[in-house]
């Protein structure tokens, strides 16, 4: 009886599984290191592959890539250049496309003076009140007003447009893969359709645009279309690349100063790691450098 009992419990299995050998972990953790560069580059590889398939099947070109110079990460925006992009929007685009999240005063310090800025916002009128009387009523704009927008709500803007929604340019920047390149692009690209593309009535040919035809005309045709205080050549080139800038810049009117605050960060960080680096340096030198010696007696 003794016997079978002690059979029984050796042949019971038990109840936690089979460790490990340190011997099979480490020859397990090896090969993890051996194969875990590979494997992340494949699959870098694999993705970059899945990405520039999704793009070579996009219905456009890609627009090329200029050398803007706020670009860098210690430039900040032309101011030149953007007051001339304000005189495009304001002379051009804003017959059809509004900008709701841009107000006067957001002008001031960037493109035009306070003054500049005033008076710009009073030769516009806003519909405000009620008065005392209870009535709506017209006055001159102020710095705290938004630009005006061409059109009362979208239905009317499709109805004036055939159909056709213009943007709001406020975010046109971000909202585009390629920013102020894509602008740009789309600004100079419009060209005649090549042999056998027609183009329906009331559509235009332009190859940065998605599906080719678009049902903006050419805004930007002539030279001398818009008139500029500070004689700059209003080339068709030039107020494409003006109202680029300005409206990159509009899309995130912060950007100089982040810059100019990640300089600040980025200093203050360095001139902490050399400090840090020196006391830990000052601090362990003698412990690290330090000799032990054991004598017998």
């Amino acid at each position: 009886g003794v016997q079978a009992r002690e059979r029984t419990k050796r042949s019971a299995p038990s109840r936690h599984p089979p460790m490990l050998s340190k011997t099979l972990f480490k020859k397990a953790l090896k090969a993890a290191k051996k194969h875990a560069l590979p494997i992340a580059v494949g699959s870098g590889v694999v993705g970059a592959g899945i990405m520039s398939t999704a793009s070579a099947s996009d219905d456009c070109i890609p627009p090329p890539e200029v050398n803007w110079s706020h670009k860098g990460a210690f430039s900040s925006f032309d101011a030149a250049s953007m007051r001339r992009g304000y005189e495009v929007y304001r002379q051009v685009c804003s017959t059809c496309h509004a900008m709701n999240f841009l107000c006067y005063r957001n002008l001031v310090g960037f493109t035009h003076t306070k003054e500049h800025a005033e008076m710009l916002a009073g030769s516009i009128e806003v519909k405000d009140g009620p008065n005392d009387e209870g009535e709506m009523f017209d006055r001159p704009g102020k710095l705290f007003d938004r630009f005006p927008a061409p059109y009362p709500n979208e239905e009317a803007a499709r109805a004036a447009n055939g159909g056709a929604y213009p943007p709001d340019l406020s975010m046109i920047s971000k909202a585009r893969v390629g920013g102020e390149d894509y602008v740009f692009a789309l600004l100079t690209g419009y060209k005649e359709p090549p042999a056998g593309v027609v183009m329906r009535p009331g559509l235009h040919y332009n190859p940065y645009f998605s599906g080719g035809a678009i049902s903006m005309e050419q805004p930007l045709k002539e030279f001398g279309q818009v008139e500029w205080q500070d004689g700059t050549p209003p080339t068709v080139t030039q107020m494409a690349k003006d109202v680029s800038t300005f409206l990159a810049w509009a899309s995130e009117p912060e950007t100089d100063e982040r810059k100019k605050a990640g300089v600040k960060w980025m200093t203050a960080l360095f001139v902490a790691a050399g400090v840090a680096g020196y006391w830990k340096r000052f601090k362990w030198m003698p412990i690290k450098t330090r000799r032990i010696e054991y004598k017998s007696y």
